[in-house]
């Protein structure tokens, strides 16, 4: 494979810059002196506190800096948790807060570990184990999941951890592939005690080879594929200054948090010359995933992967050669352990350039002329892990100003054993005594326009066909009806594909060559809607699943759809996306915030087994008049190479 280094780069101060090792070191060292913390705290996350848009957006190099974090705090004696703000610069604690009650701080990494050892050292589990045949417990493997919120009286008050749980036949086998369903141990991970055993009743634990890899399946690999290289003689046409990009004509800086994983800063489009603000912050808001098994080994689980796992710091470690191809740079993620101390994460961000075929052609039939140019795109991506599945985040940039997301969703399906003759209308048996539930994947996405400054309206598209009358003689009209929203609750939307339905951010104080409002227009790609009840737990927790978009008037403190802390929270709450919709401010030539909803229905199948192939979701985001043309007629032509066959 190509081999590229890291390339090294200067490294210029700005209010965006993610908080470095040195610095969260110092910032955990400022309130554990302050505070006088003692080994009852555990630090769930310490990052860079963002500062306001206005600070951001007024910024000039040189100006002086208030370097802040922010951090969540468990007390694990009094299962408190905290929100803090600490200076940096000015050495002591801004704020520090007890959040409201009933609300938990998502999964902590050495809960994980933590979880599974207590599960394998209880004598109640060891001896459900042993009723399966199960008597080695370190060939057992336990997942945890957050508990979600069910109204359980014992559970209250209290920070818990459920979990699914595994067996190997032996060291590196795939212990997905023999699930011990429905057992399911209930942890309290502050005490971590074992406080019940959920035992639904023994099920087969099937001796079959679910392996993946060659050394362990009962496959070999293909050995036609020939060897294809990427390269960039020249070098890559980006360039990096610490966390801020260029490429072609877009600048952009790059951020990271243990919950969202990815950011997308100041997104900026030079054109001719001046230099024109798209979006002022864009990241996954949350992955919502229910499943739609009513057993009991499933009907509990509603994964809010971000909110409740922390997707940022489930990060991969990417690898050149296999998540990336061709001319690399890498950014690390600096986050925090439980102790306070720094947490690195190598070559979590990755960013490269991918030709992307045609950009545009013509010939001219009479003349035989022919003009062609090749689209390029730059790739923004990190992978991350959740137990069984991984996913894949990927933003897109083009030469003609397009901004593409896409989700990559692999790795392993969530899995139950089959009882002789049991019914598998709730899913799919994808090997023998195997089955993998339907279920669902919902991507939320806070998206904060800027289209040409921070005044934006939201308008809608339908498509009609046209009356029958002398006007429309062939009968053949249609035309798209345009609707401004005036107010957050008009923007509550959902796809219609009868009218061919989108959504366009513009700016009505900028126009383009032809006096149109410019903007930007939301494509949609595959979407789907919740299936469960509005009665259900996991529709109280997320009712704003139910419209695909909102629009809402910016609020620095309105970041997560289901609100800063879902882990165990009840529904009905105000610190949610419905909410917010229903305070039904204005939106009109307002700084405008869009929320997607993006939802992927997952019908499973035995070529999904024993590992996922990779399915792709995504949507786009288009110039619509924001451009006076085609913002791509200025690319060189290609060089012309002649055609060979060897």
């Amino acid at each position: 494979m190509l081999q590229t280094e890291k390339h090294t780069v200067k490294m210029s101060p700005h209010p965006l810059e993610p908080l470095s090792e040195s610095e969260i070191m110092k910032a955990v060292s400022i309130i554990r002196k302050e505070k006088n913390f003692g080994d009852e705290i555990r630090f769930e996350q310490a990052g860079l506190k963002e500062p306001s848009k206005e600070e951001v957006l007024n910024f000039e190099t040189g100006d002086p800096i208030n370097r802040r974090s922010f951090m969540v705090i468990l007390n694990r004696e009094t299962n408190q948790t905290f929100e803090a703000v600490v200076s940096i610069t000015d050495e002591k604690v801004i704020s520090y807060e007890k959040i409201a009650e009933g609300q938990q701080a998502s999964f902590i990494m050495e809960e994980y570990t933590e979880l599974e050892e207590t599960v394998k050292n209880n004598p109640e589990f060891q001896k459900a184990a042993a009723k399966r045949g199960v008597t080695d417990m370190d060939l057992v493997m336990v997942d945890p999941w957050s508990a979600g919120y069910f109204g359980i009286e014992e559970d209250e008050g209290r920070r818990l951890g459920r979990a699914l749980c595994f067996v190997r036949r032996y060291e590196g086998d795939n212990a997905y592939g023999q699930p011990l369903t429905g057992l399911i141990p209930v942890v309290d991970l502050n005490t971590q005690e074992v406080i019940r055993i959920e035992d639904s009743g023994v099920r087969p634990v099937y001796d079959t080879n679910e392996n993946y890899v060659p050394e362990e399946g009962d496959f070999e690999t293909r050995k036609d594929l020939k060897r294809l290289d990427i390269t960039m003689p020249d070098g890559p046409s980006f360039e990096v200054d610490g966390h801020s990009v260029e490429w072609q004509k877009w600048q952009f800086r790059i951020g990271y948090t243990a919950r969202e994983g990815l950011v997308l800063h100041t997104v900026n489009y030079d054109d001719d010359g001046k230099v024109r603000p798209v979006l002022y912050r864009a990241a996954l808001s949350e992955m919502i995933v229910p499943y739609g098994y009513p057993d009991h080994a499933h009907n509990w689980q509603n994964a809010f992967d971000a909110g409740e796992y922390g997707l940022g710091q489930l990060a991969n470690s990417l690898v050149l050669g296999c998540d990336c191809k061709g001319e690399i740079e890498y950014f690390d993620a600096v986050m925090v352990d439980a102790d306070g101390e720094p947490m690195t994460i190598p070559n979590a961000v990755c960013l490269h350039e991918e030709d992307y075929g045609v950009a545009w052609k013509h010939t001219d039939w009479r003349t035989g002329e022919m003009e062609v140019r090749r689209s390029r795109r730059l790739v923004i991506s990190f992978f991350t892990t959740v137990a069984n599945y991984d996913y894949g985040f990927y933003w897109y940039l083009y030469t003609d100003g397009t901004i593409e997301h896409e989700v990559k969703a692999t790795g392993m399906l969530n899995v139950s054993a089959l009882q002789e003759g049991e019914d598998t209308k709730y899913g799919t048996e994808v090997a023998p005594g195997i089955m993998a539930p339907i279920h669902q994947h919902f991507f939320n996405y806070r998206i904060d326009t800027q289209i040409d400054g921070v005044e934006n309206s939201v308008v809608e598209y339908n498509t009609v066909a046209s009356e029958i009358n002398d006007d429309n003689p062939n009968k053949n009209a249609f035309y798209a009806e345009e609707t401004i929203f005036e107010t957050e609750m008009e923007a509550r939307r959902n796809i219609n594909l009868e009218t061919a339905r989108r959504w366009k951010v513009i700016n009505e104080n900028s126009k383009n060559l032809m006096g149109q409002p410019v903007g930007y227009i939301l494509e949609p790609g595959e979407n789907v809607s919740p299936f469960a009840h509005d009665q259900s737990s996991i529709m109280q927790r997320a009712p704003f699943l139910k419209k695909h978009v909102h629009f809402t008037q910016y609020d620095p403190a309105e970041m997560f759809a289901p609100g800063m802390y879902p882990n165990q929270k009840q529904g009905g709450g105000m610190d949610e996306l419905s909410k917010y919709a229903e305070k039904d401010r204005s939106i009109r030539n307002e700084d405008v915030v869009l929320w997607y909803n993006m939802g992927l229905h997952h019908y499973t199948k035995p070529e999904d087994w024993p590992v996922m192939p990779t399915i792709y979701i995504g949507f786009y985001l288009k110039p619509f008049g924001f451009f006076d043309r085609n913002a791509a007629l200025d690319l060189p032509r290609p060089s012309i190479k002649e055609q060979r066959r060897n």
